[in-house]
């Protein structure tokens, strides 16, 4: 999904389906045009689109990304269930899992957080 601003490339935001969840990849706003709700309106457009659990992962040092998510309605998942969702759903190093966190658009309640781990293991 992309937004253009007179036939400028302004931001762009992807989504891949993998099982039974929903990533969001490669989320990136020109600087030039950040602040402007243009990541908030593609995150909006990924979550109408979305069939199942919305989950983002990010370098935790990227503070500036994980900001925007909590901004928006994403909060982080403990740290045992990240290392389960990143095995399961991104093809990612073991340092990679060390570093990252995993953001899930909704609150996940246990009932779901056990369904997601059960099938992160399968």
């Amino acid at each position: 999904m992309v937004c253009e601003i007179n036939g400028v490339l302004g931001g762009t935001m992807g989504i891949q389906s993998v099982r039974d969840v929903d990533l969001i990849r490669h989320a990136y706003v020109l600087p030039v045009y950040q602040g402007m709700g243009i990541g908030a309106a593609l995150t909006n457009a990924l979550r109408a689109r979305a069939a199942g659990h919305l989950l983002v992962g990010t370098w935790a040092a990227a503070t500036w990304a994980i900001g925007f998510y909590q901004r928006h309605g994403f909060r982080i998942v403990p740290g045992s269930m990240k290392t389960s969702l990143l095995r399961a759903y991104w093809p990612v190093s073991a340092r990679q899992i060390e570093t990252s966190v995993v953001l899930a658009a909704a609150r996940l309640n246990e009932a779901q957080a056990s369904e997601l781990m059960k099938a992160a293991q399968a």
